[in-house]
């Protein structure tokens, strides 16, 4: 038989465990975030360049409460490059990153055979493929390893 381990601790110690996971949650909270490594037919990869920070980086962002990482990189690439459609999509990776106090993880999604209609927007002011060899100036770490990784065949790494 199996038993419910919250049912057999008291009340008090339920409790105890409670306030311990809400302590930790706000000392060390974690934000979830889920990217798209775009790659087109000759196997470039799509980065984004922001309005609001320095930097080429992947399309992407947060994941809302209760949200799949799926849906979540769906709507910020339409919302981000206009995306219309994709051929195949698939999970390439999970990754960590500290952030100053909190963690974040994020999912990276591997797509290719994306139609998209990019226009610059408030969030992002230029869309533009990259070769594997070849990664701009001013490229974000976490891209900067994936564009690495692929291109050498380096095991992948778990940070971002």
């Amino acid at each position: 038989m199996v038993t419910n381990p919250l049912r057999e601790r008291s009340l008090v110690q339920n409790l105890a465990l409670a306030a311990r996971l809400a302590a930790q949650a706000v000392i060390a909270p974690v934000a979830y975030g889920a990217h798209a490594m775009i790659e087109d037919s000759e196997g470039r990869l799509l980065l984004v360049r922001h309005t609001y920070m320095p930097g080429w980086f992947f399309p992407g962002g947060g994941v809302n409460r209760g949200e799949p990482a799926l849906d979540a990189v769906t709507r910020e690439l339409k919302e981000e490059i206009g995306l219309q459609g994709f051929a195949t999509c698939e999970l390439f990776g999970l990754y960590t990153r500290k952030h100053f106090w909190t963690t974040n993880v994020i999912a990276l999604f591997h797509i290719k055979g994306a139609t998209f209609d990019f226009k610059p927007n408030f969030e992002i002011a230029e869309a533009e493929f990259f070769p594997l060899d070849a990664p701009p100036k001013g490229i974000g770490r976490g891209p900067l390893r994936r564009f690495e990784e692929r291109a050498t065949g380096k095991e992948k790494s778990g940070y971002w």
